[in-house]
């Protein structure tokens, strides 16, 4: 169940009500049906942004650019390669999946374009590298899309597994 908290402002009480379900999740279990069982999926699948750049990570904004974009509902980035490791360093603090693309796949997804990854936490904790997933467009075609993320340390595996670095830490307290 979803709640939303109302109140709470100069000393105010909080109170908290039920979320009643919404045209969003109409709109997700609709987008979800093209990959399985909605229902199903709505109770195993996460909702987050996305960012595709061809080569993210320079220039002096890389420390606060991966905090904002988690902020904003940020859940990966996608790109042929990061700029700087400090870049997909921050990602992966942030739990945010650095995935990449061969050099060779075209990447010409549009906003509003959905990319679906089965069992996207199986297969970080199975430690694999490449990640198939499927991109449903807004006209409702389906193309397979193959992304990787290659080369991550245990350490880095158990921060994306935690959600966060700050997760992690607190895990090991």
């Amino acid at each position: 169940m979803r709640f939303r908290v109302h109140g709470g402002r100069g000393g105010e009480s909080v109170r908290v009500i039920p979320h009643q379900r919404t045209d969003a999740d109409a709109a997700l279990r609709a987008v979800l049906a093209h990959f399985g069982d909605a229902d199903a999926l709505m109770k195993t699948t996460q909702f987050g942004s996305c960012v595709f750049a061809n080569k993210p990570g320079d220039g002096s904004a890389r420390e606060q650019a991966a905090s904002c974009q988690k902020v904003l509902g940020g859940f990966a980035n996608i790109c042929y390669e990061f700029a700087t490791k400090r870049y997909r360093s921050n990602c992966i603090n942030w739990g945010m999946l650095p995935f990449t693309l061969d050099a060779d796949t075209p990447f010409d997804h549009q906003p509003g374009d959905y990319v679906f990854v089965p069992d996207v936490r199986k297969l970080v904790g199975q430690g694999s590298e490449d990640f198939p997933a499927m991109v449903l467009r807004a006209d409702g075609s389906k193309t397979p899309l193959v992304l990787h993320v290659r080369g991550l340390t245990d350490d880095e595996r158990e921060i994306l597994l935690d959600g966060c670095l700050m997760n992690y830490y607190a895990k090991r307290g």
